[in-house]
């Protein structure tokens, strides 16, 4: 699973929801999260109340390849078992794309209150996605 914003939304849904955008520079590492009450929380609490996010979260489900996820280990962050992910190098996040099985699923909303637009009750997904 993975919480996103709405920027990285439009470009999940730009590759066909079959792959995560590019890290920005200030992002070293893609933190693909391990369930989804740690990516709601992200969504709820970061995402919809941040402007970069346009004050939206998205909770994403995927699978990848078992063989080459198994390369990372589970990180516990924070003081919550269920705070568990993985750290993959943003330059590894190509190949990561490259083994996620199916389409990326949007399983989840969040909009914060200065969230601009509309979401649909049944896919989760806005306006014009």
């Amino acid at each position: 699973m993975e919480p996103v914003g709405l920027r990285e939304l439009e470009l999940i849904a730009q590759s066909g929801f079959t792959a995560f955008p590019p890290q920005l520079k200030v992002q070293p590492i893609f933190y693909p999260v391990l369930n989804f009450e740690y990516a709601a929380q992200i969504a709820r609490e970061w995402n919809a109340k941040d402007t970069i996010s346009g004050f939206v979260g998205f909770v994403t489900k995927f699978e990848v390849e078992n063989k080459y996820i198994s390369k990372f280990e589970i990180q516990v962050v924070g003081s919550a078992r269920v705070h568990q992910e993985l750290w993959v190098p943003a330059e590894e996040l190509s190949a990561f794309n490259n083994h996620i099985i199916g389409p990326i699923k949007v399983t989840a909303s969040f909009a914060g209150p200065d969230y601009q637009g509309n979401i649909d009750p049944q896919t989760h997904l806005p306006d014009g996605i």
